[in-house]
């Protein structure tokens, strides 16, 4: 007998993928309340891999990209930006963290900086307004008036910043 209906973690191939939702078998899983419990209960094992862990019930996930992704992203440039994650989370974007990965995707850190989130195109588009351009072509997030570098790499940019006068 099947315990608490999960017998879906237990049978089928599931995955995370960068467009920020959960597939079994190649199906979409369009149920938002098993979407939030999968993200609430994803975890990473020592080898890099990752698993689902519901009760007593586990099973390998294949992440196309990150764990989690930001969906929508709530202020402004002046108050600050909160981050809302696929697990339903709340919490302060950390503009240092900020940088860009190939094809030019968006990422941060969150969970207390333990891991990286994609941004969606909505959040992506949200946080674009403070982007600026100096002469040299470089890019920086502008937030409570401090310019933070959009490093081009897969890790955080470390905090350096320049205050605009």
């Amino acid at each position: 007998m099947t315990r608490a209906g999960f017998y879906t973690i237990e049978s089928g191939q599931i995955s995370f993928r960068r467009d920020g939702n959960w597939y079994v078998d190649g199906e979409l899983i369009d149920n938002p309340r098993i979407s939030t419990l999968f993200s609430r209960n994803i975890h990473q094992a020592p080898d890099g891999s990752y698993f689902l862990q519901i009760g007593d019930e586990r099973a390998t996930v294949t992440v196309e990209d990150t764990p989690y992704v930001v969906r929508t992203v709530e202020g402004d440039s002046r108050s600050g930006f909160t981050l809302v994650l696929n697990d339903g989370e709340r919490e302060p974007l950390d503009p240092a963290s900020l940088c860009v990965g190939d094809n030019d995707v968006l990422y941060c850190s969150v969970k207390a900086q333990r891991t990286r989130a994609r941004f969606l195109r909505p959040a992506y588009y949200h946080l674009s307004t403070c982007f600026e351009e100096d002469a040299n072509g470089d890019i920086y997030f502008v937030v409570n008036w401090r310019r933070y570098p959009l490093l081009h790499s897969g890790k955080a940019s470390g905090g350096q910043t320049t205050t605009d006068n």
